[in-house]
């Protein structure tokens, strides 16, 4: 009998997930590294002060919605068990996000995969150790994901305005979910038009300026209007009653400081030693700060250009291209960020060149890792012994990392590419 049974993979992936959680309360009690996340404590610190009335604003380096302040709320109440209550819905998180890519996975617009292989793909979140250890620390991208794995369903099953609602939530809770929005704009617009349309064009009509005036009015459409209103409305309305209840520190906080953040420290970013000399040198006036025009290529490539290029071939694909794209060209990249785009992997793997060639995928998986693992050691003589490894050390193992990722977006983007445009309803 096969090990790979729904019932199987689930209750490993839970069993294990407490197995952390159960050592991590061990490791923070007696090693003096601790276990659990200096977010974590971030997470719950803010939470204390909104059980008392306050604002989550009063802790500082707190930037997130009030949203997750107020689920942390019982991690207010005393005792060990409700302080790593937190952790443990952010690991409960993880299982409904793997739940829910089965349930992608298996449907007919996903692909209809028979279960087996389904969950064989699900794996790599479910039974990732890297996934159970960051949401057990206290990370909570483990609710993000159950958010984009929902909308990717949602999509697919012509939910649109339930997709607006998760697309409005997600990028509430976590800024970055809103190039998923040009995505699906363009993945909800036919694959090509049909026999009639192409018979009553001709090629003047279509060089005139009233084709162009047709094809913006075309692209209109009932879906992509729903899409639009429910998901601004979502997002505004979250927004407004946040602004209603902490006023400008939560604009601040949530959303302007991250134009500005310089974090120079845990960061994979090509920018690292360029933000580490930002922080130390003031801005001139009139001059642009570094930290905001590091967005433009970023932006440029996640948002618009493989939207434009990739969602009709595949949306599941595109969205996983995209967040690789935008953690990787990210001016701040910490472990926490590489969960966005693993929980996109079991879309895309399936038909991946890193699955149909073992040699390219263990390369790529051995540049990755390996990459990593000299970043990793350049920053531990750094913090814990004192040596200035900013250049070449941090600034050449951070580069590396960098050009790794892109030679694999690379890859991406050439198997979605050559990936048949599916056809579908609109």
């Amino acid at each position: 009998m096969s090990f790979v049974t729904g019932p199987n993979i689930f209750a490993s992936a839970i069993i294990f997930r407490v197995i952390l959680l159960f050592y991590g309360l061990f490791q923070d009690r007696y090693s003096p590294l601790p276990y659990t996340d200096i977010d974590y404590f971030v997470f719950t610190d803010a939470a204390r002060y909104v059980s008392q009335g306050l604002s989550p604003y009063q802790r500082e380096t707190y930037r997130y919605t009030p949203l997750l302040a107020w689920l942390l709320i019982p991690t207010a109440w005393p005792g060990v068990a409700w302080f790593s209550s937190g952790k443990a819905l952010f690991a409960l998180a993880d299982v409904v996000a793997g739940w829910l890519i089965v349930l992608v996975l298996r449907s007919p617009s996903g692909g209809a995969m028979p279960m087996e292989r389904a969950l064989k793909f699900t794996s790599i979140w479910l039974l990732n150790p890297m996934v159970a250890t960051i949401s057990t620390r206290g990370s909570s991208e483990g609710l993000l994901g159950v958010m984009v794995v929902a909308l990717l369903w949602a999509v697919l099953n012509q939910r649109i305005k339930l997709a607006g609602v998760l697309l409005g939530l997600a990028v509430h809770f976590k800024i970055y979910p809103f190039i998923y929005g040009v995505t699906i704009l363009w993945y909800l617009e036919p694959s090509s038009p049909s026999t009639s349309e192409k018979s009553a064009s001709s090629p003047a009509q279509k060089a005139s300026s009233s084709s162009v005036v047709r094809a913006i009015l075309a692209f209109i459409t009932p879906t992509r209007i729903a899409l639009v209103i429910s998901s601004l409305t979502t997002f505004a309305a979250l927004n407004l009653l946040m602004y209603s209840i902490y006023s400008t520190p939560f604009l601040t906080h949530t959303y302007v400081h991250h134009l500005t953040r310089i974090d120079h420290r845990h960061n994979f970013s090509p920018y690292n030693t360029l933000l580490h000399f930002c922080s130390a040198i003031p801005s001139a006036t009139g001059y642009v700060p570094f930290e905001s025009l590091a967005f433009m290529p970023q932006l440029g490539l996640s948002a618009i250009l493989l939207p434009l290029a990739l969602a009709k071939k595949d949306l599941a694909g595109t969205m996983l291209a995209q967040t690789f794209a935008f953690v990787a060209f990210n001016k701040v990249c910490t472990s926490q960020y590489f969960l966005w785009y693993t929980i996109l992997l079991p879309f895309y793997l399936p038909y991946s060149s890193f699955l149909s060639s073992s040699r390219l995928g263990i390369t790529a998986a051995v540049l990755w890792v390996g990459t990593q693992a000299l970043w990793l050691q350049q920053a531990y003589a750094l913090e814990f012994l004192g040596q200035s490894t900013f250049i070449p050390g941090l600034f050449v193992a951070g580069l590396a990392f960098f050009a790794v990722n892109c030679w694999i977006l690379g890859i991406m983007i050439v198997d979605i590419g050559n990936k048949p445009t599916p056809t579908r309803k609109n």
